[in-house]
């Protein structure tokens, strides 16, 4: 063969390779577009709630001691420690801790190194005869009254004893705390709260007491001043009468110093953050998840005050699955797992 054949021939060949590696490659590219085409979008599962109109409330929460409330300027203390009013010998007690006592009850009496309770008590009911008969003078029957009251220790308030310290014999002087008297129904729990929440506090606020019964109470107190060792504030709510809570009894509390009545809120783990950083819903529109902008407020018992135009009660929103859903993505609704995580329902009340 001549060798200008033999070249046009390894042409011929190569040029007809090159056509049939075209034609596959444009098949293969076509193919492929096809099955582009053909593509379903991409379906995501979500759960869902819907927009509510509710009340919501603002909090400071804290922690706080049940003690006997203080005294006021219309009341005294319903915590009375009582002290030995003179030196002497206790002659005898006349209650039981526990017991409860009215104003004036006598709870015990002493003997003195001039003078026994029995005696005292004696020379005054003398002295009432005599000065009826005018045969004494006023100051010898104040004197008697006033050696007898020194002989005996009374209750200054109406509440249960807590506390008896002394026996019959027992010596005692005028810094021995012989006995406690206390109203249960007057109590208190005082908290310590922190300076930045201070300013939100104020007397009247409803205060809830977190215990295994939860009790609602009221703010009386809040302190102009700061206690500079830790700063905080001291706060102090009246607890109401029978309320079951101890003397002592260390508890959780919350303060509401805000509300909004007639709010709209959305199911916490509806609102999310996009990528820029601004809070946004996923709003149900057919079968998509249309990313809508929110402004955010008061946050309570999974739910979340929010604003936004076009909002309304009763729109549906993506709760699990909004995190990090595109814009307009296709979703298909299904229910809460069994032990899942469950769908957000009913609003908060009011405390």
């Amino acid at each position: 063969m001549k060798p200008k054949q033999f070249v046009t021939g390894v042409i011929v060949v190569l040029a007809g390779g090159a056509g049939i590696y075209a034609l596959l490659k444009s098949h293969d590219a076509a193919a492929a577009g096809a099955d582009e085409e053909e593509a379903p979008p991409t379906v995501v599962s979500v759960q869902v709630g819907t927009l509510q109109r509710t009340t919501l409330h603002q909090y400071v929460t804290g922690f706080g001691t049940v003690m006997p409330a203080p005294a006021t300027a219309g009341e005294p203390a319903a915590d009375a420690p009582l002290a030995s009013p003179t030196a002497g010998v206790v002659a005898s007690v006349n209650v039981v801790e526990g017991q409860h006592v009215a104003r004036g009850d006598l709870l015990m009496t002493l003997n003195s190194g001039s003078a026994t309770a029995d005696y005292a008590a004696a020379e005054v009911e003398r002295q009432k005869r005599l000065y009826a008969q005018h045969n004494t003078s006023l100051k010898n029957l104040q004197d008697a009254e006033t050696q007898l009251a020194l002989l005996r220790i009374t209750a200054p308030l109406a509440g249960t004893v807590t506390r008896v310290n002394v026996k019959p014999g027992a010596a005692v002087d005028l810094s021995t705390v012989v006995a406690e008297v206390m109203d249960l129904n007057r109590l208190v729990v005082t908290t310590a709260i922190p300076e930045a929440a201070a300013p939100s506090l104020k007397a009247g606020e409803p205060v809830e007491v977190l215990a295994q019964s939860p009790v609602k109470a009221v703010v009386s107190y809040v302190s102009p001043t700061v206690d500079p060792s830790d700063g905080t504030v001291l706060a102090r709510a009246v607890l109401p009468a029978g309320c079951g809570l101890r003397p002592g009894q260390y508890v959780s509390l919350r303060i509401v110093t805000g509300t909004r009545a007639d709010c709209l809120a959305a199911p916490e783990a509806s609102v999310v953050t996009d990528i820029d950083g601004h809070s946004v819903l996923a709003l149900v529109q057919g079968d998509q998840a249309v990313q809508t902008p929110v402004q955010t407020g008061f946050r309570e018992a999974g739910w979340v005050q929010v604003g936004g135009s076009g909002l309304t009660a009763g729109d549906t929103v993506v709760t699990v699955g909004a995190y990090g859903l595109p814009d307009k993505t296709r979703i298909r609704v299904v229910a809460a797992p069994a032990g899942g995580v469950p769908v957000p329902g009913t609003a908060p009340s009011a405390p």
